[in-house]
This record gives C-alpha cells, sequence and structure tokens, in this order.
C-alpha cells in the first residue's frame, strides 16, 4: 500500500504537490486547510506616487492573480518585480511581467533581495499581500528608508473540515504526513479536526514543514509526531525533506 501525505496548502500549488509526491511514490491526499479570495486592490496612493511605484513585491503567489487584475495602477508589466521564491516568480512571468528577481526564500531574504537592488529614493514600493500579512516586512523597510505602500490582494479564510477522504484514511492510520506551508494553514487545519480520535490520530504523523517558524507554531498547536523541516523554504525542499521519512 502507497504511504499516504496530507497536502494542506490551497491552489495555487496544491494540484502541482499533489502530482509531484504521487510521482515519488506517495499517496496523497488533498486537504486544503484555507480558502483563498482574491480582493480588488485600492489603487488609493499608488497613482498619486509621483513617478509611479520603482517595484512591486510579493510574499506570495496567492497575489499575483489580484495584481494582474488590478492593472493599471500606478504600475505596469515592466515595473520590477520582487518574488519571496521561485514558483512566484513564475507567476509573476506568466502573467507578463518583464522584470522579475526572485529572492529564493522567505520575507527576510526578500528584503535583503531589495536592500541590495534599489535604494530609498528610487520611488515607493507596492507591497501587495494577504489580509492580515506582510506587516512585518513593510515595517522593516520603512525603517531602512523605502517608502512601502501595502495593499491587501487577497483574504483567506479557514476551511471548516477536512474532506471524507482525508478523515476516514486518519482514522485508518493510512496517512503518515502532514505537510504544512504556513503555520496559517497549520493552526486552521487542526481547527477543523472535529473529534478527539480525528485529532489525536492527525497530531500522531510526521509534521513536514516549510521553514523553522512553522515548526514553532505547529509544536505550540501539541504536535507529538516526529516535525521534519524543509532545508530551505520552497516546494522543492519540502519534496527533498520526505526522503528522510521514507529513510
Amino acid at each position: 500500500m502507497s504511504r499516504g501525505i496530507v497536502i494542506t496548502r490551497p491552489e495555487p500549488g496544491l494540484g502541482e504537490t499533489l502530482a509531484a509526491v504521487e510521482q515519488a511514490g506517495w499517496r496523497a491526499y488533498a486537504s486544503p486547510a484555507l480558502v483563498v479570495r482574491p480582493r480588488s486592490m485600492v489603487s488609493r496612493g499608488v497613482e498619486g506616487a509621483g513617478r509611479g511605484v520603482a517595484a512591486l513585491l510579493l510574499t506570495s503567489g496567492q497575489a499575483v492573480a489580484a495584481v494582474a487584475q488590478a492593472l493599471p495602477m500606478g504600475i505596469s508589466l515592466a515595473v520590477p518585480v520582487f518574488a519571496v521564491g521561485a514558483r512566484t516568480a513564475e507567476r509573476a512571468r506568466a502573467v507578463g511581467f518583464t522584470q522579475v528577481y526572485s529572492a529564493d526564500g522567505d520575507a527576510v531574504a526578500l528584503a535583503m533581495l531589495l536592500r541590495q537592488s534599489l535604494a530609498p529614493e528610487t520611488g515607493p514600493l507596492l507591497l501587495a499581500c494577504g489580509a492580515g500579512q506582510g506587516g512585518a516586512l513593510a515595517t522593516a523597510l520603512r525603517a531602512d528608508g523605502f517608502r512601502v505602500l501595502r495593499r491587501i490582494a487577497y483574504e483567506t479564510h479557514p476551511v471548516r473540515s477536512p474532506p471524507p477522504d482525508v478523515a476516514g484514511a486518519l482514522l485508518a492510520g493510512s496517512i503518515e504526513v502532514v505537510a504544512f506551508f504556513s503555520a496559517q494553514s497549520a493552526r486552521s487545519w487542526l481547527a477543523g479536526l472535529r473529534g478527539g480520535a480525528l485529532r489525536a490520530a492527525a497530531l500522531r504523523t510526521v509534521a513536514l514543514v516549510l521553514s523553522p517558524a512553522i515548526e514553532q507554531g505547529v509544536r505550540a498547536l501539541g504536535w507529538q509526531g516526529p516535525i521534519i523541516v524543509a532545508a530551505r523554504p520552497d516546494a522543492h525542499s519540502m519534496l527533498a525533506a520526505l526522503e528522510q521519512v521514507r529513510r
């Protein structure tokens, strides 16, 4: 019997991750912890930014659709785009942005790349992010003298419960790994497990997480099984970390 793994990330990204882990020999279960809804980005303060924005910052691929729908909004497809990782960068290129740079990391790496690439006097930065997100990045960049225009590109809502096949596989002991791509996803997914037996079964599995920060969040939720952290905060490293489970 194939070993079971639950993928909790939403689209975009869920489908390609399911395909990748199945290609690696796992039985993949789709159980997105969050529903993502694009929002109309508020243009206030962007068109009035004088020379327009110097760069667009993307901390998640989830923001790309809303940004594309908002064009023109004081930006064009020629504006430099600084993306948190390779997949977000690919999505930005796919909608037509021509100058796209990837930090290949997290928000800290994104801030570092930006500081190395632009000076504060170059112009304001447009940070497109999720509701309740991006605040720490904006604060850090403002402390360095950048003007940051933070705009909400999407919002997330927790899924009320896992699909029936996922719940059944957990109770049957068929799930070996649960993969979390954010601390918010971990909280939402566990909150949706109704019943003590279902939650207890999940907490005994192996948690595969994207970063040390997510590891801390999962431990705080009472995880009892092993927790494996990807070497880098990207999907490729998550897949590579599955080999630790196999061994």
